[in-house]
């Protein structure tokens, strides 16, 4: 029995979570895989609901489940009213830092029989096959924020430990290692400090993948 907690949120979320409950289930059938859902609040809807975009029981239903599908958050009440002290995306990540989800990992890859509504040119994504792995649970999102008694001015403070980019890294070494070994690393690290700190560890690593 898999436990899963159905967390929709706002916008397109609901609807397609919907959808995805439904490919589960066809999988259950096929499979024999059994699996449970539990709907829990989280985004604008919460704050509507509770005052708080993610409520202590939707964490407790998260931590005691053993996945997650999560839709997707954001209201245009919260994105048009840039003095909105509590916002729907403060609840995804603190989701993100209380189950410790520091990789968001994204495929891109083409297939032929959508080619003809790509609004790219065929030559330009055929054989596209890729995999993003992106930081999660530090950066910029989780800095140091502040904006100036006048509201003339703010800051948002980007910072790194060494550590949290050496597990991102080396998910994306080992994935690399099971398909093209190749990894690309996009940064700015002409300028910026932390991408300096990026470009140094994952040089470092590297070295631990040969093949790569």
């Amino acid at each position: 029995m898999t436990n899963i907690t159905v967390a929709k949120g706002d916008g397109i979320g609901p609807e397609v979570v919907d959808e995805s409950i439904k490919v589960l289930q066809m999988v259950s059938k096929i499979y024999d895989i059994q699996f449970t859902f539990q709907e829990a609040s989280v985004g604008a809807k919460a704050i509507y609901e509770t005052g708080n975009p993610l409520p202590d029981e939707t964490i407790d239903i998260c931590k005691n489940s053993d996945a997650v599908l999560f839709g997707a958050i954001g209201d245009p009440s919260f994105d048009n009213n840039p003095d909105a002290k509590v916002r729907p995306e403060q609840g995804l990540l603190k989701l993100r830092s209380e189950l410790g989800l520091f990789a968001n990992i994204r495929p891109i890859k083409a297939y032929e029989t959508l080619a003809n509504i790509s609004p790219l040119k065929k030559e330009i994504f055929e054989n596209t096959d890729m995999v993003i792995y992106r930081e999660l649970v530090s950066g910029i999102y989780f800095g140091e924020k502040k904006t100036s008694e006048d509201g003339n001015s703010a800051y948002d403070i980007c910072s790194y430990e060494k550590s949290e980019i050496e597990k991102i890294a080396h998910l994306a070494f080992q994935a690399a290692e099971k398909r093209n070994h190749k990894v690309t690393l996009v940064d700015k690290a002409n300028v910026l400090e932390t991408s300096r700190l990026w470009r140094k560890t994952c040089l470092e690593i590297a070295e631990e993948y040969p093949s790569v």
